[in-house]
């Protein structure tokens, strides 16, 4: 994939501690300033502009969002904040100062009933309050700032920050037996791989210059899909290079694992425009699985 220039100026990447911001921070070099709160907070509008002020990137790549898809729930303002009025104000102020900006959304705009991987031509259809707020979001940064990127991504870990691979190999290390949702399919994707391919759509950016087709909406996910399930037992198989025993691993059904907030049953999504307007193909899951296991172990 493409690197950025170093000698290029500086790119804003929000999110705080966040997988992606930790990818990013990782991988991306001395160019990635790395903010959250309470220097940036979209509970308080001013310190958007105040941070824009006083590190005038050249773009800037919007990882900070409410993540708790349950607690959204009962929280529903605060999931606005942070997923709609936000991101539509920092579009604004990008917008204003002529500066490029990459959104990251979620495949839980969609209702996960299509029977095939979504499109980004496909209508949304959310299903939580985390998912409208999340569209919302999207469509209000579209709209305030015609620079800007919408990337979608789905069930993303990597070998730091919270998430659930950790979670399950964890739980595997510790319980002879588990249970894990077996009927719900989605794409894996590692925090590295996504931000290896936010770096590479800066690069074109950089090299081409902004060009008007750029702007919409685009999925970035790994390539493949499996269900929560698959995922486990395929960690679980990878941790045992390392040492781990394998535990017996069950498939349970959504309605045995009752949540807050429904959850897609398939929201797998195509990342084919992706590949075609900036040459960026995302790797298969598995591959990457077998990475992050490798690496959380190696350390």
């Amino acid at each position: 994939m493409n690197s950025l220039a170093p000698q290029g100026g500086p790119i804003l990447v929000t999110g705080g501690q966040g997988q992606l911001a930790t990818s990013l921070v990782k991988l991306g070099g001395a160019r990635i300033h790395r903010v959250g709160r309470p220097d940036f907070d979209f509970d308080r509008p001013e310190t958007l502009a105040r941070i824009l002020d006083a590190i005038e990137p050249v773009a800037v790549v919007n990882a900070a969002a409410w993540t708790a898809v349950d607690l959204a729930e009962s929280e529903p303002e605060a999931a606005a904040r942070a997923n709609t009025s936000g991101p539509a104000e920092l579009a604004r102020l990008c917008a204003l100062r002529d500066i490029p900006l990459i959104h990251i959304s979620t495949d839980y705009v969609f209702a996960g009933n299509k029977g095939a991987p979504y499109v980004e031509t496909d209508s949304i259809s959310p299903q939580t309050v985390y998912g409208e707020t999340k569209a919302e979001g999207e469509k209000l940064a579209l709209a305030a700032n015609p620079k800007t990127l919408v990337l979608r991504t789905s069930w993303v870990y990597s070998a730091h920050g919270k998430n659930f691979v950790r979670t399950i190999l964890n739980a595997g290390a510790k319980n002879p037996t588990l249970k894990v949702v077996g009927d719900q399919r989605g794409n894996p994707t590692s925090s590295d791989d996504l931000a290896r391919a936010i770096l590479s759509v800066l690069a074109v950016m950089e090299k081409d210059s902004w060009r008007d087709e750029f702007a919409g909406i685009y999925h970035a996910c790994g390539t493949g899909e499996t269900t929560w399930h698959g995922l486990a037992v395929a960690a679980l198989k990878e941790a045992t290079a390392y040492g781990q025993a394998m535990p017996d691993v069950t498939a349970i059904r959504t309605e045995d694992w009752p949540t807050p907030a429904k959850r897609p049953a398939v929201s797998s999504m195509d990342s084919a425009k992706l590949k075609r307007v900036f040459g960026v193909a995302m790797p298969a899951w598995e591959d990457s699985l077998r990475q992050v296991v490798k690496t959380l172990y190696s350390s």
